[in-house]
């Protein structure tokens, strides 16, 4: 069957609007998680965020927009991350546009960054703001399309944390099953008053920088940001560079909560297994797993409960959201491009914030950054609200 090549990525987050950016403070072990000074909400003081420290307007201007009405903050992460990914992979504007490439982004919260407008416009308060048309999670990737000229299938998933995990395993099976020949997958989101009110409201906020695997650990941090991959089939991509090879996917819906996984991580098990099923590795080829790892109680309970059952001897592992904070539907992209970075490079991160183990599993993440590491195989998990459960694998190609 045909293999999907990642031959571009791009990515903003809290740590970097770019790719150097990003690995760089990875190697260096520099989180993203401060005060935030550029949302307005009353919690700024009370939490922590990962928030990109640039204005819309400056990225707006980065990214070369000019005139555009409606532009909300998840629109222009979007942008700056897709245009870094498909200048990586040397796209021309005509395969961009190209009927035979796919575009699948992902969001949770959409144009409802704007929350305030959307609180005037949803209540009928003074005229209409330019951003009615932007509110829904799908008002990116419209705005790419349109800007673009795509002609391919697009769609944009919104299955809360896993979404853009989702988009990665969707494109590669559209290459694989003949339907694409490339595929733009990722995902954004960013910061809003509607999400931190959201989980403030389910009390999973963090007060501190999140610490993930921690057994002290007391919550997420929220992050904004976006990713994008480049995925071609390996019959089109000749001599360039590639990152790595989407090897295994799987996802599962075990519907055991509305917000929380199962202790005994049913949905977590079934994923990997079925990743690692369709790649045809063995768990001990796995050599590093970039966990969900959100520094929720739940959440890194069951996902260590998870790994232990799987492998005998668990891979090095850690969440690099203690460097971006939890970037919602972004996360599964995000962290694909950390995956892909660890392979391209044979390196791996230190896990921050990180002190006391899990008493039942007596796991501890990576403890300092590692260099000269073979990494051929890495598992990527995504986990989201409803057990809505994602693992992609990625190798060396």
């Amino acid at each position: 069957m045909t293999k999907v090549l990642i031959t571009g990525i791009g990515i903003i987050s809290s740590i970097g609007k770019n790719v150097r950016e990003n690995r760089k403070n990875l190697i260096e072990g520099n989180t993203g998680i401060k005060e935030a000074r550029l949302i307005d909400s009353r919690y700024v003081d009370v939490f922590p965020f990962g928030e990109v420290s640039y204005t819309t307007e400056e990225l707006m201007a980065d990214a070369g927009i000019k005139g555009e009405k409606g532009i909300t903050r998840t629109d222009i992460l979007a942008t700056i991350a897709f245009q870094e990914a498909f200048r990586d992979a040397n796209l021309t504007d005509a395969q961009v546009s190209g009927k035979d490439t796919a575009f699948l982004s992902a969001s949770t919260v959409g144009g409802m960054s704007m929350t305030d407008q959307l609180y005037r416009d949803g209540n009928k308060i003074g005229e209409p703001s330019d951003y009615l048309s932007s509110y829904i999670c799908g008002a990116h990737t419209l705005k790419l399309i349109k800007r673009y000229e795509m002609q391919g299938i697009s769609t944009t998933f919104n299955t809360a944390c896993s979404s853009s995990a989702n988009s990665i395993m969707f494109g590669s099976k559209l290459i694989k099953s003949g339907r694409a020949k490339r595929a733009i997958v990722g995902g954004s989101d960013g910061l809003a008053k509607f999400t931190i009110n959201g989980f403030n409201a389910l009390r999973i906020l963090s007060p501190k920088p999140c610490t993930p695997f921690d057994n002290l650990r007391s919550g997420l941090t929220l992050g904004e940001g976006a990713a994008f991959l480049i995925l071609e089939s390996e019959h089109v991509v000749g001599n360039k560079r590639v990152y790595g090879e989407v090897k295994g996917y799987g996802n599962t819906n075990d519907a055991f909560h509305p917000s929380s996984i199962s202790d005994d991580a049913q949905g977590i098990l079934a994923s990997i297994n079925k990743a690692l099923e369709v790649s045809g590795i063995k768990p001990e080829e796995v050599d590093y797993i970039n966990a969900h790892g959100t520094g929720t109680e739940n959440n890194d309970y069951s996902e260590l409960y998870g790994i232990s059952k799987i492998f005998d001897k668990v891979p090095p592992f850690q969440s690099t959201k203690s460097y971006t904070g939890h970037t919602l539907a972004a996360a599964g992209a995000v962290e694909a491009v950390f995956s892909l970075l660890a392979i391209h490079y044979n390196e791996l991160y230190q896990s921050l914030n990180y002190s006391n183990p899990i008493p039942e599993f007596n796991l501890s993440p990576i403890p300092t950054y590692e260099n000269n590491r073979c990494i051929n195989n890495v598992l990527s998990n995504s986990f989201g609200f409803g057990g809505n459960c994602s693992s992609l694998i990625f190798s060396k190609a």
